[in-house]
């Protein structure tokens, strides 16, 4: 009974699938390296009109949150911090912070390194390719996975994990998969991925501060943590303004920190339209996903965002999406909720759970959550 549950939930999500027969004998391959210099791009990259992108927006201006007092344990600066986040969070669920602590050498090593794995032959770059299902390895497109509105980029994905005693399986597993001329490749993003992983700690110690549930509540939460790293690379388009890099969407994880190189792209709808944010190599861009907006019983908003792309410049990003450990219940303290002011929003779930919906049977968008929630009720219905 369970199944049918599941499988009928899977036919209302996919997105319609094409009818043209020669669609389904050949293949979509999205290899950058041919299409970047396309002026007639494949149908299935094109956008509804509704959805195309407008490449002329305004440019959203919000305060930079300076993390340097809170780092060094000032408390009106700590406190300067808690009212700016809370502030962003209660209203659009983003910020940007600076005086993160991060090494500029290693953002800087982090972004170049991408070069030798994306300006690879496609065959190379296959080796790691994303299997039907999971969430990690190497995505051109997702041709393999949606047949409409695919987004114009390629993707490399990989877990981290910050478990005690747990190896360094992001530099193992880049290794593994590209073969040992990688290993350098690997030492980086293992790196990153454990400054990243520091760094969404201490911000997590500012959302319960400013969620009035104290610092350590979702610190200890996300402590061990096992997180997922994307590196982001959108190709030129000679169309620019028929397709996307990514569609709208808010992230299904728990939050995002994002890193822009200088091309820019990266869009958020603030009072119902959308404005870019400009880059800024010293800033990070902090964004809620809906795990942690489940956590908080809906009082912080998931972020919705979106790329786009542009017709001469490769533009790259770097996304660390931290998620608890896979056996943690998403459940949010008990001081969010009141049964009379404040009830229960969303039903507890893992994020295995959530994970497994995203990837198996609905295309995680701006309604993602509330999917998610129906989902589990027709699973407990069953």
């Amino acid at each position: 009974m369970a199944m049918e549950c599941i499988t009928s939930t899977q036919s209302m999500t996919q997105p319609h699938q094409n009818n043209n027969k020669e669609s389904e004998t050949t293949p979509l391959v999205f290899d950058a390296s041919i299409l970047r210099h396309q002026h007639q791009i494949p149908s299935q990259f094109i956008w509804p009109d509704e959805e195309k992108p407008s490449l002329q927006v305004s440019k959203l201006v919000i305060p930079l949150i300076d993390l340097g007092g809170f780092l060094s344990g000032d408390p009106a600066a700590t406190m300067e911090a808690v009212r700016l986040v809370g502030e962003a969070c209660k209203k659009h669920g983003f910020f940007l912070v600076v005086n993160h602590g991060i090494n500029a050498d290693l953002i800087s090593n982090a972004h170049s390194y991408m070069d030798d794995f994306f300006e690879l032959p496609l065959s190379e770059k296959q080796r790691a390719q994303r299997k039907t299902g999971e969430h990690c390895g190497y995505a051109s497109s997702f041709t393999g996975r949606f047949s409409s509105k695919l987004p114009w980029k390629e993707t490399l994905s990989f877990q981290f994990s910050a478990e005690k005693n747990s190896p360094k399986i992001v530099k193992e597993y880049l290794s593994n998969t590209m073969g040992k001329e990688f290993e350098q490749f690997g030492s980086i993003y293992q790196d990153y991925c454990e400054a990243m992983s520091k760094l969404s700690l201490g911000i997590m110690e500012l959302l319960g501060m400013s969620l009035g549930v104290g610092k350590e509540c979702f610190r200890e939460f996300f402590e061990e943590n096992r997180s997922i790293m994307r590196l982001n690379y959108y190709p030129p388009c000679q169309k620019p303004d028929q397709t996307l890099g990514t569609g709208p969407h808010c992230d299904p994880t728990s939050l995002t920190i994002l890193h822009q190189d200088q091309v820019g792209g990266l869009q958020v709808f603030v009072d119902n339209e959308w404005h870019s944010i400009t880059p800024n190599f010293n800033a990070f861009v902090v964004n809620i996903g809906d795990t942690f907006m489940a956590l908080s019983n809906g009082k912080y908003k998931s972020c919705l965002h979106r790329a786009v792309v542009n017709n001469k410049t490769t533009r790259k990003s770097l996304a660390f999406f931290l998620c608890p450990r896979n056996d943690k219940v998403v459940s949010p303290p008990r001081e969010l909720v009141d049964d009379d002011f404040s009830p229960r929003v969303y039903p507890d779930f893992t994020w295995h759970m959530l994970l497994e919906f995203t990837q198996k049977y609905y295309r995680a968008d701006m309604n993602t959550l509330n999917a998610f929630t129906d989902w589990i009720q027709q699973k407990e219905s069953c």
